[in-house]
């Protein structure tokens, strides 16, 4: 947070106020050099930089570690398609979606699915250029918006109507797991998360539904190999025991800072702590004393 910095003494040891672009970060990495670095702290702006300066060679040219998850796993969940393959592989079900890159694949794509359909742009910031559409022509005028942000649109069947579900999941890397809260929209699918009152912890949910959401997020966190804190979000079906998985931020987001409000459990601080290496046993909570 700048205003900390800019207020707090002894919170860095230097600020830089600079665009977190790629160009800019590796100017400072290059004055700096810093052993290593954590992408799971500024949000989706972050997250995008910090896979661009890997693929393009610059943390390995300066030698610099990715604390927390890792890049590989921080690429899985932003590339939807290989999202997808990887729940797959562990039999958690995703929402039937195809990926495309142009106008002409995505009306394929919307007319295989059948309206009504949801687009989403990947490595895009809150939902931007997302929308539903019920016939060609709304789709034409939505992706037209969407390829302005993103090369890669998500063309996936509609579920309006459905409970948005949200697990904030925290993980170290000796593979010990807590969900710190779970939070249920108080719109349902289709209203996004931004615009949407979020209570926590649910209050709809059997107790059924409840642990079998929960489980789920445990097995795909572990699966991706998150280090620190993510959030897994789902869709479920009101009328049976239905689910989707929506999406995986393997970050800090807003609801993060929702839940460690809700809880009193600092996620922040522990993300970083586990980052640094540090196990779930031996990272102290400031409010309850103990692990």
């Amino acid at each position: 947070n700048i205003a900390t910095v800019q207020t707090s003494e002894g919170v860095a040891d230097a600020v830089y106020f600079l665009p977190v672009t790629p160009y800019f970060v590796e100017r400072v990495i290059e004055r700096e050099r810093p052993d290593g670095i954590m992408l799971a702290f500024g949000g989706q702006t972050a997250l995008n930089c910090g896979v661009q300066l890997f693929q393009s060679g610059v943390l390995e040219r300066y030698g610099i570690d990715v604390l927390g998850t890792p890049v590989e796993t921080i690429m899985a969940t932003e590339d939807r398609e290989l999202f997808v393959e990887k729940l797959d592989e562990i039999e958690v079900k995703t929402i039937q979606s195809h990926a495309v890159t142009t106008m002409e694949d995505a009306l394929v794509a919307a007319n295989q699915l059948g309206y009504p359909v949801i687009v989403r742009a990947a490595y895009a910031l809150g939902g931007l250029g997302s929308g539903f559409c019920d016939n060609d022509e709304e789709l034409r005028l939505l992706a037209e918006k969407a390829f302005a942000f993103s090369p890669q649109l998500l063309i996936e069947k509609s579920l309006r109507g459905w409970k948005e579900i949200e697990y904030e999941v925290v993980r170290d890397a000796y593979d010990n797991c807590i969900t710190v809260c779970n939070m249920e929209n108080f719109d349902p699918l289709g209203i996004h998360t931004g615009e949407s009152i979020v209570i926590a912890p649910s209050q709809t949910l059997t107790n059924d539904e409840y642990h079998k959401l929960r489980t789920i997020a445990i097995k795909i966190i572990r699966h991706l190999g998150v280090v620190g804190e993510c959030n897994v979000q789902y869709a479920l079906d009101p009328y049976s025991e239905d689910y989707r998985v929506i999406e995986v931020n393997a970050r800090l987001s807003r609801s993060s800072a929702l839940a460690s409000k809700a809880t009193g459990y600092p996620l922040a601080h522990v993300a970083a702590k586990l980052g640094l290496g540090y196990g779930l046993f031996e990272v102290q909570n400031a409010v309850t004393g103990s692990t």
